[in-house]
């Protein structure tokens, strides 16, 4: 009995998105590809956003709906796209995000230091391609900007992406911010290539303008929103504090698969086959399942983060526009220990410091690119007479200290 392969999916977002081949419903199908049903798109954001519930696996489709609306415009105005490179755009961005770990983010800043999303996803394709033998060689030359056509990495990487085109809209309508509501589809309908780079006709402008402004409000609305900010701090260092714990022998209640990387240093040399598959099986669940299991544990420290996260008890966050005075974190501290009768150590990880940056557009990073009817090339910042776009590509870094509330 053969199996339809050609399935379609109902989007909230775009409606039907369709499988196109029999190979990419098969990277559907696939366990680790499922897995991203169970990593959340926002991490901790459903704290602040009770909406924002939404997953990988969603925004991965999006991409590939993307993805496929962006191939058929660019060959009715004329850009060869051989089949095969076609099948590897959409392999490519359908994967892109496939290494994240739990919660997205959490992962890569503690309990598998310095190894990055992109690294693992890059092991994932690595390995799926011996799988499928040899048939995503194209899609991880693409993925790794390695294939001599530039717009093609370009379209999984780069200012203006598929990954950018989707999260934006999709995020937005999860969350309930409409300032982040881009029209993706305008867009892709004004892209062209020249010269093998992608470029905006002129017409799109306005809607890149959209695009880059959006972005910075989502940035500041929501990503780095200071709710969400304390509770990925806090997430982060209950897994450091874990991890610490479990190295000094403590056992700790928690999945075979977490226990693993809190057990074990990690590092992108050790990422082999057999690492790889037990990362495959850790994800959400088994964070918040150990989470629940640590609010009784006699740690204080972990007993206390678990605590916080699990009811939604998060620590007061103060944000300003200049560097906070260090004396102002040693106050807190000293509170603290008076208060508990904890070490320095101990309290550091209740009152931390730390800063972060919204940049909608990096102007020297990999241009927007606007192409006017004359057929002249020119970067959007220099393009749009839109002023606050030159505002946009400067950074704006914001600092912030945490603490408990009494």
């Amino acid at each position: 009995m053969t199996i339809n392969k050609l399935k379609i999916f109902n989007d909230p977002i775009y409606g039907f998105i369709t499988i196109p081949n029999a190979l990419i419903f098969e990277l559907v199908e696939h366990r680790y590809f499922q897995r991203l049903r169970r990593i959340s798109q926002m991490g901790m954001s459903y704290l602040v956003y009770p909406g924002a519930h939404h997953t990988r696996f969603h925004h991965a489709l999006g991409c590939m709906y993307l993805m496929q609306k962006t191939v058929n415009v660019l060959r009715f105005k004329g850009v060869a796209i051989s089949k095969d490179e076609e099948n590897a755009l959409y392999i490519a961005i359908l994967l892109h995000d496939i290494g994240h770990g739990p919660f997205s983010h959490a992962m890569e800043h503690s309990i598998v230091n310095g190894v990055s999303h992109e690294a693992i996803s890059r092991r994932f394709m690595e390995k799926l391609n011996i799988e499928f033998n040899g048939s995503l060689t194209l899609a991880i030359q693409i993925f790794k900007c390695e294939y001599p056509r530039k717009f093609m990495c370009q379209l999984i990487s780069s200012q203006l992406d598929m990954d950018r085109a989707d999260y934006l809209k999709r995020d937005s309508f999860y969350t309930g911010v409409a300032e982040g509501n881009i029209n993706s589809e305008r867009i892709i309908t004004m892209l062209n290539v020249v010269d093998d780079e992608l470029v905006i006709e002129e017409k799109g402008i306005y809607s890149v303008e959209k695009f880059l402004v959006a972005r910075r409000l989502m940035y500041w609305q929501v990503y780095l929103h200071k709710t969400s900010l304390v509770a990925e701090q806090l997430l982060m260092r209950m897994l450091q504090r874990a991890k610490e714990l479990t190295t000094k022998g403590q056992e700790l209640n928690a999945s075979r698969a977490l226990s693993y990387f809190l057990q074990n240093e990690i590092t992108l040399e050790d990422f082999d086959d057999d690492i790889l598959e037990k990362f495959s099986k850790l994800d959400d669940y088994d964070i918040i399942s150990a989470m629940k299991e640590w609010q009784t544990c006699d740690d204080f420290v972990l007993k206390n983060l678990s605590d916080m996260i699990i009811n939604r008890d998060l620590l007061k966050i103060k944000l300003k526009n200049k560097k906070i005075k260090s004396d102002s974190k040693e106050r807190h501290i000293q509170k603290l220990i008076d208060k508990y009768e904890i070490s320095k150590k101990e309290a550091e990880y209740f009152v931390f410091m730390g800063e972060i940056s919204n940049q909608a557009y990096q102007h020297d990073a990999q241009q927007i690119n606007i192409l006017h009817k004359s057929g002249k090339i020119e970067d959007i910042v220099k393009a749009s007479d839109q002023l606050n776009l030159k505002a946009l590509s400067n950074p704006v870094t914001k600092y912030y200290i945490c603490y408990p509330k009494v």
